[in-house]
């Protein structure tokens, strides 16, 4: 299916297969790769993006769902010249980190109720 993916505000028209996950999608076809896939059953909350503003679980979602949607990935909170967003460096001054495999899904979830989003 043709498909039309508004990822980080760059436009990606792509040819996809019905069954393909947003996941797979993101990290195989658009090579961003900050999108982590854990538990592939919608638990962990490693694969979380935004798609029209809510956080939605990547690892559950079919690319051809996405259509047309406007898709924020974690690679989509620094701002153009790299500068990380208020958050990321909340997340860093606090040690909100552990191992960091899980921190993108965090991030984007906390995205949702960051007051200067």
């Amino acid at each position: 299916m043709n498909v039309v993916l508004h990822v980080n505000g760059v436009a990606h028209a792509l040819e996809l297969d019905p069954r393909r996950l947003l996941s797979d999608v993101l990290r195989h076809d658009l090579g961003l790769t900050g999108t982590h896939v854990g538990c592939e059953h919608g638990v962990c909350g490693c694969c979380t993006v935004l798609v029209a503003g809510e956080p939605a679980r990547s690892c559950l979602m079919l690319g051809v769902q996405a259509d047309g949607a406007e898709i924020r990935t974690v690679e989509g909170l620094a701002a153009p010249d790299g500068t990380p967003h208020p958050l990321q460096v909340a997340f860093r001054r606090h040690h909100g980190l552990q191992c960091g495999f899980c921190t993108p899904g965090f991030l984007m979830t906390a995205l949702t109720v960051y007051r200067d989003a």
